[in-house]
């Protein structure tokens, strides 16, 4: 267990990516855990109110308050039926019972099993597992969007599936990175996911694992002289890889450039910044802000590469974090118009605490994005400038109404 109390963590993409490494360790996801300073904030480690944390009784300003909590706690002790009773779960679950009562899917408390796995350290770009983008803060596991080519997108499954049960086993109740954890796998094997996708019954899935190589962009020109980027993930590497493919395409000398951040959940917020800055030349990005009303600024860096080209950014329910960052500073400074659909709406970020005596830990919600207009991203989501819809009539004759609609704005 790390010595410092605290752990500054800015949750950019609430996706993470069903897929394990070697020993089944690591997830790529927007969380970083370490008591060094973060790469996505830039912040470094916060410590915990010693009067509060650091005591073996309740601090002296709030026994009173308290009184109701202990009083509780010593019926449950003494006079219970089935005794004895196991303090440590009660304990347990009187942390789970006042972080949930905050109200926000974001701030939650881990076991030590759970924080342990959580804590695993990535080992590289490849992994093994089933290849989706998923949401673990919902009553059930849920499917943000499978990744292109991937042993989840070829078994057919959709944005919006709920995991209701894994290999047989419900997960109800279960928490999402407990449920995650299940699906994960080494190569050749085969998961059963029981998936509820909206009004239909429940049906089984079969996947069979495979080792995941993370993609971080396509690029291509498309007809009428337009580019066309699709950004995956706002991966390590993904602001330079952007880079190159823009001055590549550039250099064909295009009328107009989409962007497409559909099914993108995000990654890291120092990409975001990096990617937003290679289409704005300056001035504000994003704004982080603080329960005590404190902002942090952060503006558009120079060297974009593609700063005065007409644009359009396609998001969809899908565009998570870091995109709607981006499709938010995009959108604000009238740099370019978004087509498509509602996104996501997270943008907030999370600190996670160690606790003490190795009982796990808790991530709580300390700051919100807002983009360059002071908007709200987190629960909101971003309302593109062109609403278009893409049916399931559409998806299954191969049409994408949202690319043609963006080509069409571009040509005129």
């Amino acid at each position: 267990m790390n010595s410092k109390p605290w752990v500054i963590v800015a949750s950019v993409i609430v996706a993470l990516v069903l897929v394990t490494g070697s020993c089944s360790a690591g997830f790529i996801a927007g969380r970083v855990y370490s008591t060094q300073s973060n790469p996505l904030t830039g912040s470094t480690p916060l410590s915990l109110n010693p009067s509060a944390s650091n005591q073996g009784g309740t601090p002296d300003n709030l026994t009173e308050l308290f009184a109701p909590f202990w009083q509780t706690w010593d019926l449950a002790v003494q006079q219970y039926v089935a005794q004895p009773v196991d303090q440590q779960a009660m304990m347990r679950g009187a942390i789970k019972g006042m972080l949930e009562s905050l109200g926000d899917e974001h701030t939650s408390y881990m076991d030590p099993e759970t924080f342990k796995q959580a804590n695993a350290e990535l080992r590289g770009d490849q992994y093994e597992g089933i290849g989706a983008w998923v949401d673990t803060s919902k009553d059930y596991l849920t499917i943000i969007s499978p990744m292109p080519g991937s042993p989840a997108e070829k078994a057919g499954l959709k944005p919006d599936d709920k995991i209701i049960a894994i290999n047989g086993e419900s997960m109800t109740g279960v928490d999402g990175e407990l449920a995650r954890q299940k699906v994960l796998g080494p190569k050749g094997s085969t998961v059963t996911l029981t998936v509820q996708r909206k009004e239909l019954q429940p049906f089984d899935v079969q996947v069979v694992r495979d080792s995941i190589v993370v993609p971080t962009l396509e690029s291509r020109m498309l007809e009428n002289n337009i580019a066309y980027v699709r950004l995956i993930i706002f991966g390590e590497n993904t602001g330079d890889d952007l880079k190159k493919a823009l001055v590549e395409l550039m250099k064909q000398n295009p009328k107009g450039l989409i962007l497409d951040l559909r099914y993108n959940g995000g990654g890291f917020l120092d990409t975001a910044i990096d990617v937003a800055s290679q289409f704005i030349d300056s001035g504000v990005i994003m704004y982080e802000e603080y329960g005590d009303g404190n902002k942090i600024t952060y503006e558009a860096r120079s060297g974009g590469v593609a700063t005065q080209i007409p644009m359009v950014v396609l998001i969809n329910e899908g565009t998570a974090s870091a995109s709607e960052i981006v499709s938010g500073a995009i959108q604000d400074r009238g740099r370019g118009v978004l087509v498509g659909v509602t996104s996501y709406g997270k943008g907030s970020v999370q600190t996670f605490a160690p606790l003490v005596n190795d009982q796990g830990a808790v991530r709580v919600t300390i700051a919100r994005w807002l983009t360059p207009n002071g908007r709200q991203i987190n629960g909101v989501g971003l309302t593109p400038d062109y609403v278009v819809e893409m049916t399931e009539a559409d998806i299954t004759a191969g049409k994408d109404v949202q690319l043609d609609k963006a080509i069409e704005l571009l040509s005129q």
